[in-house]
């Protein structure tokens, strides 16, 4: 049981309900929202997709955030410390963090790559690099663009300069306090994120053509869903609800920790996992009437931004502008994400070993730069190195560790968690604490068996579509 009076480590708390609100969607939305997302439902159905995947947000997605956030809130502690303050006297549980400690960093090993693309690209968009494309056709732009993206990552100067950019604004925000740093920061980062989002969705809708990507995205085709068939729908949505949040590894847990008590959880859940699907839901509009406007077809992942949507921009009146805003849009995005896992990891450090804000920060910024290097340069001076064969290399290591395991694993172990360790009441009364909805005793059956196996399900699929990419 869990002392009422328990304070958050190092007197740590977020100022306003609106900063927990934030901070905690802005670790949730990421590249994950963009680059997946639209693609996805567009491949499975459209608007049946969209309308299954609000089901798994609801049924997997804000009951696992719900989880989270109650367990940080109700120990004021991070992944470190959590489980033992919580569990039963003499349980094992707290063993578990030698594992979820490695999580958000190695997330941030190749995450802080990622994000170090997006400022190469928004800094290429303000310069007019890619002003030169109107004048080529569709497929030679692509090509352009292709080999310009192939000799960007193959040069490991830029690659570390823009990883390291990254790494230390994040750590030099993480020297102050999360009150005067990371709130202060990222509220304003995140209103702007959807105030960008707003801008490129309008304009993208007054294209000439824009109807035609609505359809393809929102209108339910059952053509396509029974081409897709509905296991495969289902394991789709399920695994995009989940991941979206980045529930399992410890985050949004530490944001919890901070939080006040005068709301109940139900409320603040519900407004992080409707803020994730906005963002999400709003790309599509984005990206599917900016790419039929101009007879471009949707890619997924880096294609999507690097190639695909390049191209669109380049073609667009007022293109460079609007790159420069989808740009700044997307390095918000996931910046937001690098900023708050970064704060996790501080407050992972400070529970585990004393280690105060200020060596921290710098401790973190020299493990996460440590473990980013060999990302970065997995794509020049080490791409002959495949660990996990094929074509593979080190950012696939790390997202295959992150993704298919850490993630699902913790989240699988937290459930557990609340109906065999700390259990269900307790996470009930921490929950519904607060002004708000509560959360119904008649779940309990939900949270302590359902949800396990969905969780268990997710993980299986994640490994079985690994194992056929291995195989093929």
């Amino acid at each position: 049981m869990v002392s009422e009076n328990s304070t958050p480590s190092a007197a740590e708390k977020i100022k306003s309900r609106m900063g927990f609100i934030l901070l905690s969607a802005g670790c949730a939305i990421g590249l994950g929202n963009v680059w997946r997302f639209p693609y996805i439902a567009g491949e499975n159905g459209g608007g049946i997709f969209v309308a299954v995947y609000i089901l798994c947000l609801i049924l997997v997605g804000v009951p696992v955030v719900l989880l989270e956030v109650a367990l940080g809130r109700a120990t004021r502690k991070s992944i470190v410390r959590a489980y033992e303050v919580a569990e039963p006297p003499g349980s094992k549980w707290h063993l578990s963090r030698y594992v979820l400690i490695l999580g958000p960093y190695i997330l941030l090993g190749f995450y802080t790559v990622l994000t170090g693309w997006l400022l190469y690209y928004l800094y290429a968009f303000l310069a007019g690099d890619f002003n030169q494309l109107p004048q080529l056709a569709a497929a030679e732009a692509s090509t352009v663009n292709l080999e310009r993206f192939r000799s960007f990552i193959e040069n490991p100067v830029i690659m570390l300069a823009g990883t390291f950019a990254v790494i230390g604004i994040a750590g030099t925000i993480a020297l102050r306090r999360v009150e005067k740093g990371l709130e202060a920061v990222t509220k304003p980062m995140m209103l702007l994120l959807l105030f960008m989002l707003l801008a490129l969705v309008g304009y993208c809708l007054t294209l000439p053509g824009a109807l035609e990507g609505i359809k393809y995205y929102l209108y339910p085709d059952f053509e396509q869903f029974r081409k897709a068939g509905i296991a495969r729908v289902v394991t789709e949505a399920l695994t995009q609800a989940f991941f979206t949040l980045s529930v399992g590894q410890g985050s949004l847990l530490v944001f919890g920790s901070y939080a006040a008590k005068d709301r109940s959880l139900v409320n603040e859940t519900l407004f992080i996992a409707g803020l994730d699907f906005m963002v999400a839901f709003l790309a599509g509009l984005i990206i599917f009437p900016a790419c039929f406007s101009y007879g471009i077809s949707p890619d997924s992942g880096p294609n999507l931004l690097f190639i695909t949507m390049i191209n669109v921009f380049s073609r667009m009146d007022h293109g460079q502008i609007a790159g420069a805003l989808f740009f700044l849009f997307m390095f918000t995005a996931a910046f937001t994400t690098v900023a708050t896992v970064f704060e996790g990891n501080m407050a992972a450090l400070r529970d585990l070993f004393g280690i105060r804000r200020i060596p921290g920060a710098l401790v973190n910024m020299v493990i996460i730069a440590a473990l980013a290097i060999p990302v970065a340069l997995g794509f020049n001076e080490l791409r002959d190195i495949h660990p996990l064969g094929g074509d593979s290399n080190f950012l696939d290591l790390g997202d295959f560790i992150v993704s298919a395991n850490i993630l699902p694993l913790g989240a699988l172990f937290l459930t557990l968690f609340v109906a065999l360790g700390w259990g269900f009441q307790n996470f009930l009364r921490e929950v519904n604490t607060g002004r708000g909805l509560k959360l119904p005793g008649w779940t309990s059956w939900y949270f302590r068996l359902l949800l396990p196996l969905l969780i268990a399900l997710i993980l299986i699929s994640g490994y079985a579509d690994i194992i056929s990419k291995w195989s093929s």
